[in-house]
């Protein structure tokens, strides 16, 4: 993982200011998350969390799942999910060696930081894309991972108990 500075930062923020916008789109009841994909300084794909088809329900599945449930347990697709989808569709030929930005919003509609690399799913979905890089801010800056890196931490992370993830 590599902290980006000057230029590099500057161009990284209007990215995540696209996955604010996209973001804003998100119909899950939890919280609100948006990805862009970029290549070659283009946005390539675009997505937010909702359930599938966005279709919305006035409850999330989540609240009725049993404690040991053994899969992902929210109901909808996922903002990276989406936006690789959206990627594949729109422009197949330059997702190999992108760069995939996530954010989440809290309940006002403002970017929060990012929490350590967690979700397995979007990881090895990114991988098998071909995304090279993966990009979070957290609170010492903007953070760039190899897209391996953050499959393998995603594998390592353990959620404490003071620790939340709303996906």
């Amino acid at each position: 993982m590599r902290i980006l500075s000057g230029e590099e930062e500057t161009n990284a923020a209007t990215y995540f200011d696209a996955a604010i916008k996209t973001a804003l789109s998100a119909k899950c009841h939890r919280s609100k998350c948006g990805s862009v994909i970029v290549k070659n300084n283009e946005i390539i794909g675009t997505g937010y969390n909702s359930p599938p088809l966005d279709r919305v329900s006035d409850r999330c599945k989540k609240d009725s799942l049993p404690p040991d449930f053994k899969s992902d347990k929210t109901c909808c697709v996922h903002a990276e999910q989406r936006a690789i989808m959206d990627a594949l569709r729109r422009n197949p030929d330059n997702l190999i060696g992108s760069r995939i930005y996530f954010i989440r919003l809290d309940e006002n509609g403002k970017m929060q930081k990012a929490g350590e690399p967690y979700c397995t799913i979007c990881s090895k979905m990114a991988l098998d894309a071909g995304i090279a890089e993966f990009v979070l801010w957290h609170e010492k800056g903007i953070c760039v991972y190899d897209t391996d890196e953050y499959n393998t931490l995603s594998f390592r992370f353990r959620k404490s108990s003071q620790e939340t993830n709303k996906n």
